[in-house]
């Protein structure tokens, strides 16, 4: 039934389409897109600011549901965790439109009133708006102003469109110290000379600018302030250039994280950033928090770099259900920096965190076509990028994403030849606009199978025995019907999220005589349930409610 159900999903929201747009959103597109959500969907969409950043620009949340939302299991989405990209924030919008879209079907209707969703658009949105800037480059940092370079000026030596096309792409030096050569099978891009194969480097390769400062190195120290996705507590780092001066510094992810902390039935979060946890899952690691905490162990006392085995292998579920409903294959291996989102939502936050970045350069065969380059998997893979996306870009007919390489006179290289070109921002991480749409029904579809996985609490097997002494013996199992567990096992470990509670409420003169009136569960793994008894004098009717906000509430009744 379940299966069923998920497909209905399916079929429903890959249906659905985006508002006629020919290119990203910037701030203010955005906001007339969430607005447009509030006043189409009155009786399911909530919007609200959360607080301005530096630069001015809101911190969209959006939160779709049915009366109290607050009150039932959800999960958070959230995009423009980089601010370079820009699809995160079309695929967390996207999601919220599509969904509302179907929300008169009845399978989407019913979620609706079962779930919430908490939808975080662009967390990112000083640094995305780089990309409609007058100077376009790839950003992640706010409006903050900072020195990264620490040599006590501010902002002293940002990039330098050099040949004026508006583009902040590459320069390259011919020099004896070279580190790179270009590529053989793709000599518009340059990869690092590896001496074990007898390579000599020819070039030196920078950032297209000047080195303003004189310090011996180019652009490092631009107009870029402090980035979303380095400034989360778990595994910060202090003095890396856009950490901020310390975990949790900026206005954005204080918000965003005090929202959050209070979100007590949020059970799962998804990220549409650069972090890849979907297309290969988490593994669980020898040790730390690999297996159920220990009995009298204080919470905290060991820091937890791993995933749990029992979260691990919800994770590979996940996983398998992501790749089904994408049809995503190939995808490049992706590793969490310091402070970033992702990893902060669960080890620090303790919920499920699924992230994607939702595409990335597709990989072509090589053929007789590739204009006799032996463009084979070597320079198409991870190696070199801007070479599979450049044979990538010229199967599907994509033109203008590349500024051929051309001589300039460069003030910091004398005498030396020196050209400016290469593949332009933003290309390697954002698909063609025209794509985003199907991707972003792809995403959607997957979030809501996601919600089909939910926890939920259910109370089955109910019995009731009268003994003597006007006793009455009750037992029953609470059941997560669902196939997440109702907690991680991170989280489990923790005296902030909220268990299962059981609570025998009798009347009258009633009086439980073995068994805890109140109690609480640990995580119930998918499929699973606990069985309970009491011993219950009196007679008449109790109820016994057991549940939580991420779970749901199940009560029944008893007569004794």
């Amino acid at each position: 039934m379940k299966r069923c159900l998920l497909s209905s999903f399916i079929a429903l929201l890959i249906g659905g389409s985006l508002h006629a747009q020919g290119d990203y959103s910037d701030g203010r597109r955005l906001a007339q897109r969430i607005n447009a959500l509030a006043k189409s969907h009155p009786q399911y969409v909530k919007t609200r600011s959360l607080v301005k950043t530096l630069g001015g620009a809101d911190i969209w949340l959006i939160t779709i549901g049915t009366g109290q939302t607050e009150q039932k299991p959800a999960i958070a989405v959230v995009g423009g965790v980089e601010g370079k990209h820009l699809l995160g924030v079309e695929l967390a919008i996207g999601f919220a439109e599509k969904l509302l879209a179907s929300a008169q079907t009845d399978s989407i209707r019913r979620l609706l009133d079962e779930q919430t969703f908490y939808v975080f658009p662009n967390m990112s949105p000083d640094a995305t708006e780089q990309y409609f800037a007058a100077v376009q480059y790839e950003r992640n940092g706010n409006a903050r102003q900072t020195d990264d370079d620490r040599d006590g000026k501010i902002a002293e030596d940002g990039y330098d469109d050099l040949d004026g096309d508006g583009k902040i792409t590459f320069i390259r030096v011919e020099d004896a110290t070279g580190t790179h050569i270009l590529n053989p099978d793709e000599p518009r891009s340059l990869i690092p000379a590896d001496l074990a194969k007898g390579q000599v480097g020819r070039f030196l390769v920078f950032p297209e600018g000047i080195d303003n400062d004189k310090d011996g190195t180019f652009n490092e120290d631009g107009e870029e302030g402090v980035h979303f996705n380095k400034n989360a507590t778990y595994n910060y780092r202090n003095f890396l250039p856009g950490a901020g001066e310390h975990a949790v510094s900026e206005a954005e992810n204080r918000a965003m994280f005090d929202f959050l902390y209070d979100a007590f039935n949020v059970y799962a979060v998804v990220a549409f950033g650069p972090y890849n946890n979907l297309s290969s899952p988490e593994q669980a690691g020898r040790g730390d928090g690999a297996g159920p905490p220990q009995q009298g162990r204080r919470p905290g006392g060991r820091k937890i770099t791993s995933w749990s085995s029992q979260d691990a292998k919800a994770n590979a579920f996940v996983s398998e259900q992501y790749r089904k409903i994408t049809g995503t294959t190939d995808a490049p291996k992706a590793t969490a920096g310091e402070g970033n989102f992702a990893e902060w939502a669960y080890y620090h936050y303790g919920r499920f965190s699924f992230s994607t970045p939702g595409w990335w350069v597709p990989r072509v065969k090589a053929d007789s076509a590739s204009r006799g380059r032996n463009l084979d998997n070597a320079s198409n893979g991870s190696n070199d990028p801007v070479a599979a996306y450049l044979k990538w870009a010229e199967s599907e007919g994509i033109s203008n994403t590349f500024a051929e390489w051309k001589p300039i006179e460069h003030p910091d290289f004398p005498g030396k030849r020196v050209e400016v070109g290469g593949i332009h921002p933003f290309v390697l991480n954002n698909p063609p606009h025209t794509l985003v749409d199907d991707i972003a029904s792809k995403h959607t579809a997957f979030v809501v199978a996601l919600a089909g996985m939910a926890p939920k609490l259910d109370v089955v097997d109910l019995k009731t025995e009268k003994l003597d002494n006007n006793l009455t013996r009750i037992s029953l199992k609470v059941l997560n019907s669902g196939l997440l567990p109702s907690l991680t096992q991170v989280g489990e470990r923790s005296y902030f999220l909220k268990q299962i509670t059981v609570n025998v409420k009798t009347t009258g003169s009633q009086n439980v005589v073995s068994g805890r009136k109140i109690q609480t569960l640990g995580a119930v793994a998918g499929g699973q349930a606990v069985e309970l008894s009491w011993l219950v004098q009196g007679s008449g009717k109790l109820s016994i409610e057991a549940g939580s906000v991420s779970t749901g509430k199940k009560t029944v009744e008893v007569t004794l």
